[in-house]
């Protein structure tokens, strides 16, 4: 009997008895409706981390202002600046494995076009700044060195600034007043989207950083080089655990700490962050789609129960097929089909299951959801070799009955 002959007559024989057949099914419908949706929850927070991750810049290190010891008494982080636009410049110059080291004040402000405001972020920047980050223009252009020399009133909108001040209107050229200041627009940036700690930013505004330093966010002359942070991009990520190293040493010898003074600046490696963040996605999903898998095993388990009570009943059926010519493998091949088919058909329903789950999710929850046609493909698999492995024990037991005394069986 060749397999096409089985599933027929495995189709007929589930068909007699429909409500027991589809009851079977429900653990393998469930367990692989499961196993995709959770899978895809955990694809799409993982797919999150690396948007964050090309969002926030590649190769990236922050340098941000430490504790500093006064008097004896230890002040918080970042009370006082302690990095200065000098420390940047010095990183990029004596530091080969540095492609751009970019200092940045930060400050926020009301800011006022027409009859509309909105409170947002405005950053005083140097044109270094959007290469360390790679941060592409929109529209209009970029920062030059003469902008920032000159402490020139122009001003780059992040698209979230320029949809609340401009909607569809074109901002370039239009001037916006920051603390009462004038500034004139001369480029939108390039979407970002939120970061790794859900700040969105595209909501800022970047000035050149002598202009900030004068009109925004100001500073006390005692330290005018005063920088909030450095942004570093790193030219080869292999090189990131060297180079953090260096731009340690060169900070404190710069500093002039001693040996058994903690640093008073600190150093964040946002790529180890965010792939720690990944790697804890992917423990996740992993765990997930484990626990979901349990549902397949109890499917699994109720075919092989199933499989045992329709080998019981249909003794005297099995009995007759050997006496007229059938063997023992035409009995394993029916009743291992019979098995596989429900598996199958389980597992197609449970994948029409599992990518509503994963629409429902996304749609309802808001989550972000990426369905892979691997995950269908192992998902479904899965349910097979389960059907095969929960029926094969049935159906060796149904070969291996005796004609005679199956067909005494009352």
């Amino acid at each position: 009997m060749n397999v096409w002959a089985g599933a027929r007559i495995a189709i007929r024989a589930l068909r007699v008895n429909k409500l027991r057949s589809a009851l079977t099914m429900l653990g393998i419908v469930i367990g692989v409706g499961a196993v995709i949706t959770m899978v895809s929850v955990g694809a799409g927070a993982q797919a999150r981390v690396a948007e964050q991750i090309a969002s926030l810049g590649s190769n990236m290190i922050v340098i941000l202002s430490g504790t500093v010891t006064s008097g004896g008494v230890r002040l918080g982080s970042g009370s006082q600046l302690t990095i200065t636009e000098d420390d940047a410049w010095a990183i990029q110059r004596e530091i080969p494995l540095v492609e751009a080291a970019a200092p940045s004040v930060r400050g926020t402000a009301q800011v006022v076009y027409g009859n509309l405001n909105w409170a947002t972020v405005v950053q005083g920047v140097t044109p270094e700044y959007f290469t360390a980050r790679e941060w592409s223009m929109a529209d209009g252009r970029s920062f030059n060195p003469e902008d920032v020399d000159g402490a020139i009133k122009v001003a780059l909108l992040g698209q979230t600034v320029a949809l609340n001040l401009f909607g569809d209107t074109d901002p370039l050229g239009q001037l916006i007043r920051i603390k009462k200041v004038p500034f004139t627009v001369i480029g939108v940036l390039g979407r970002k989207g939120q970061n790794a700690w859900g700040q969105d930013q595209d909501d800022v505004i970047m000035v050149p950083m002598s202009t900030a330093k004068r009109s925004v966010v100001g500073g006390s002359q005692a330290k005018a080089k005063a920088v909030g942070a450095i942004s570093i991009r790193v030219r080869d990520a292999t090189t990131m655990k060297e180079t953090e190293e260096e731009i340690r040493d060169l900070l404190r010898q710069r500093h002039r700490l001693q040996p058994y003074q903690e640093d008073d600046f600190w150093l964040r490696n946002l790529s180890e962050v965010l792939q720690s963040q990944e790697a804890a996605s992917q423990v996740l999903t992993m765990l997930l789609a484990a626990i979901a898998s349990v549902s397949l095993l109890v499917g699994g388990i109720g075919i092989m129960n199933i499989m045992l009570v329709s080998v019981t009943e249909r003794t005297r059926e099995i009995g007759l097929r050997m006496a007229v010519g059938a063997r023992g493998r035409d009995i394993l091949t029916q009743f291992l089909v019979e098995a596989v088919t429900l598996s199958l058909i389980g597992g197609a329903i449970g994948i029409l299951l599992g990518l509503v789950g994963s629409w429902a999710m996304a749609y309802f929850a808001e989550w972000r959801i990426l369905v892979s046609s691997e995950s269908i493909l192992v998902a479904f698999g899965f349910a097979a070799a389960v059907g095969i492995f929960f029926g094969f024990y049935p159906a060796r037991k149904a070969a291996g009955l005796n004609p005679i005394e199956a067909l005494r069986y009352e």
